[in-house]
Formats: C-alpha cells, sequence, structure tokens
C-alpha cells in the first residue's frame, strides 16, 4: 500500500519501468532495469519515482516472459492505471551484490574518463549504449563512445569517480567507436 507521505527518491536505484495494467486484480506488467532477475521474489517494499511514495510489494513474477507486479493496496485496473511509466526504485543499500570486474551503470556516470597514461581528462560519463556489441560509454553527451571492454577501460574506480583508459589509435579522433 502507498504511503501517505511521498519522499526523495533521487539517489535510489531503478530496477524496473511499471508498463501497463494487467487483468482486472490490480497487477501491472514491467520492464526489467536489473540482469539479475532473481533479485524480484526478494523485494519486499519499493518507492515509485512519480509520486515518490513507498508501496509494498504482494508479489513478483515472470509470466510468458513478461515481469508482473502486484502491489498491496492497488486491487483494480483503475487503482492501477495511474501507475504506468512509474519506475520502481530501492534505496543503494538494497543492490544485489557485484561479482569482481562488475559494475552498476549508475555508479559510473559522471565518473572522468582520463588517459592511462598521459593522465590527460577526456571527458565525463553521461551515459550507456547497447547495440548487440559491447556496451559503449557515452562520453560528454556522445562526443565520443568507448567500448566499455578491459582492453580499454584498464582501471576502473567508481569510489574515486575515474576511469582510465587506453584508447585504440584514432579513436578519439573518430568521435566514436
Amino acid at each position: 500500500m502507498a504511503s501517505g507521505k511521498p519522499a526523495d527518491t533521487g539517489d535510489w536505484v531503478t530496477v524496473a519501468v511499471l508498463v501497463r495494467p494487467r487483468g482486472i486484480r490490480g497487477e501491472i506488467t514491467a520492464v526489467s532495469q536489473s540482469s539479475h532477475p532473481e533479485r524480484f521474489a526478494q523485494l519486499k517494499a519499493v518507492r515509485l519515482f512519480g509520486d515518490g511514495r513507498e508501496y509494498t510489494v504482494e508479489r513478483v513474477w515472470d509470466h510468458q516472459g513478461t515481469l508482473v507486479f502486484k502491489f498491496a493496496g492497488i486491487d483494480s485496473m483503475n487503482d492501477a492505471e495511474p501507475l504506468r511509466g512509474a519506475e520502481v526504485r530501492i534505496p543503494p543499500s538494497e543492490r544485489v551484490a557485484l561479482e569482481p570486474g562488475e559494475y552498476f551503470q549508475s555508479d559510473l556516470i559522471g565518473c572522468e574518463v582520463r588517459d592511462q597514461v598521459s593522465k590527460r581528462i577526456i571527458g565525463r560519463v553521461t551515459g550507456w549504449e547497447e547495440y548487440g556489441g559491447p556496451s559503449l560509454l557515452e562520453v560528454d553527451g556522445g562526443r565520443l563512445l568507448i567500448p566499455f571492454v578491459k582492453a580499454i577501460c584498464v582501471d576502473i574506480r567508481p569510489a574515486d569517480r575515474v576511469i582510465e583508459t587506453l584508447l585504440p589509435d584514432g579513436l578519439e579522433d573518430s568521435g566514436s567507436a
């Protein structure tokens, strides 16, 4: 059920985006923003970005490849409709544990990108692109796309807000990968 008071969800992490009501019992479909689908079974309470209210999660399940949420107090299609498009967020403390060498995209946004040899600042990570190959770091609003691979992004320190790179010859001149 929604609590009465909205909360600040600015630093919270989006794990799913609600899409549309499903059926007549207040269920709502969602698109996962997590690469760890097992995480949804443990959700008890979330905040929805939009109204910022906390909702108790009754159940989350996969139905034929579609994620479905059921929140306490959302018991009809009419109750679920206003939730359409809301981001399901959790506090950073509830993120899943990562394996060594894995990073949350949100932790990389804002990192300064430097050349490892010269220490020259190349720019800041402003986004993340995925086109089927290796993920690409978007630097300075897309001015440069850098493949997020170990051979190029050689020292990644999100806590220090730094990614050191060894860019292949010509990559920076071309403006993208």
